[in-house]
């Protein structure tokens, strides 16, 4: 590794790994906010659930299908009007926040429903003969319940929102993704790759561990065993 190489990735490698920190976990609190409760609709909406509504779910669930079946980077160019209008640039760390929020929203409400389904309905059934309301059920019974598979839910989309942050680097964003594509593999700089590459994996790992730490813990904390 040459010194010009050195002082390329001490002066890059920092800000770009805040940026797509900034990126992934802006675009994750945005997913939460509108795939948690797209989620639970899809639950209670279900066959026998608490609010069973066939047609309301059947047109959710192919909404949330359609948002899914969308590869990663075409969505991001066909988004860049709406990023614009948003934004005001499709340039950037945070004018890649739109995608990767609206590409991460479908892949959360998925998740949250199939941990909310995990959720014994022996207990929701108990909870509305002692005369709960199918809000406490959803916010007392299947939400504490489901919180481990949630959190589980939550790491899995965060690692992919790594990976998709690293992919919107070919088209303008910021992050980790742009010094590997801009810096790195045009340049022909391959310490600069090697070190991106070694970030996000490293990246990856710490998130995979946090959240499978705070789930086994939960679950640990009342009494059940863990599996993942």
């Amino acid at each position: 590794m040459t010194t010009e190489q050195l002082q390329l990735i001490i002066s890059l490698v920092p800000l770009e790994l805040w940026n797509t920190l900034y990126m992934v976990f802006c675009s994750t609190g945005i997913a939460l906010l509108v795939g948690l409760p797209l989620g639970v609709i899809l639950t209670i909406t279900d066959r026998g659930h608490l609010k069973e509504q066939r047609t309301l779910h059947r047109i959710l669930g192919i909404f949330v299908n359609i948002g899914r079946s969308f590869p990663f980077a075409i969505l991001m160019v066909a988004l860049i009007p709406l990023t614009r209008w948003i934004v005001g640039t499709s340039l950037g760390t945070t004018a890649s926040i739109v995608p990767l929020a609206i590409a991460a929203i479908p892949f959360v409400a998925r998740l949250v429903e199939a941990a909310l389904k995990e959720v014994d309905k022996g207990m929701i059934e108990a909870a509305l003969v002692m005369g709960s309301t199918p809000w406490q059920v959803i916010t007392k019974v299947l939400l504490p319940e489901a919180l481990p598979s949630l959190i589980l839910a939550v790491t899995l989309t965060v690692i992919n929102l790594i990976g998709y942050s690293a992919m919107a680097g070919t088209i303008g964003g910021g992050g980790l993704g742009k010094v590997a594509i801009q810096y790195g593999y045009q340049r022909f700089n391959i310490p600069l790759m090697v070190v991106t590459v070694v970030l996000l994996i490293v990246l990856v790992q710490t998130i995979q561990v946090i959240g499978h730490a705070s789930a086994k813990y939960i679950q640990t904390k009342r009494g059940k065993g863990f599996t993942s």
